[in-house]
């Protein structure tokens, strides 16, 4: 189940961004990561819109996003647009259960309504001075699918706070890129300053995404701080 927004018994999250207009937000898509691990739901990356993207900016922003590979975690790159790589995420889709999330604007509704043929959903649009998207959805909706199975589309939202997470051991456990390389010299490393530390060895050898490491090590503070205060 996911608390925010309430929804039970479904077999993805799926994260959705845009690759331009509104511009992809790397941090949230790894916060959106976290909850779906802490909430143990599958995630899977759609990435919209990238009809806006050069042949080169396309490939970079792959490499950019390929630790998702890494951590077994689906990408898709679609454009709602020209109707690019849609059927690949209908028919992964197909008999499941799936939440859909992200920013407002990303092109949730059209990427819906393509899957869906009995309630045509509003689209929105961006805002041109804030680069952030409209509200067009409310409330969350179950929405039959054409292919089979079910969509619940959810409210676009503007934050999203770090889970529950109890100590460092529950933080490290929801980054299944840590739990595949040798233990470390100390048991209880934090993988942050600790010598001997083989994270940050993978790290520095790029094994490791840089960014998620430093979301790790930035999530880390957040929470210490968070302990420090109910302590």
């Amino acid at each position: 189940m996911l608390i925010r927004p309430i929804v039970a018994n479904v077999d993805y999250l799926a994260i959705q961004f845009a690759a331009k207009h509104p511009n992809i937000d790397f941090e949230r898509i790894n916060l959106l990561l976290l909850t779906a691990f802490y909430y143990k739901v599958k995630p899977i990356v759609i990435i919209n819109k990238i009809d806006y993207l050069t042949e080169e900016e396309l490939c970079e922003l792959k490499e950019k996003l390929s630790f998702l590979e890494k951590i077994s975690v689906p990408m898709f790159v679609i454009s709602c647009h020209q109707n690019i790589g849609l059927e690949e995420v209908e028919n992964f889709l197909k008999d499941k259960t799936t939440v859909i999330g992200g920013p407002s604007g990303v092109g949730k509704s059209s990427f819906i309504n393509f899957l869906q043929s009995e309630r045509i959903l509003k689209t929105g649009e961006i805002s041109e001075r804030l680069q952030r998207g409209k509200h067009t959805t409310r409330d969350s909706n179950m929405i039959k699918m054409k292919a089979g199975g079910y969509i619940i589309d959810t409210p676009g939202f503007s934050s999203i706070e770090v889970p529950n997470i109890k100590n460092m051991e529950e933080l490290v456990s929801l980054f299944p890129e840590f739990s595949n390389i040798e233990s470390c010299k100390f048991l209880n490393c934090s993988h942050t300053h600790e010598p001997g530390c083989n994270v940050k060895k993978e790290v520095e050898e790029n094994k490791i995404s840089k960014d998620r490491y430093d979301f790790y090590k930035k999530t880390l503070k957040i929470l210490s701080e968070r302990w420090n205060r109910y302590d």
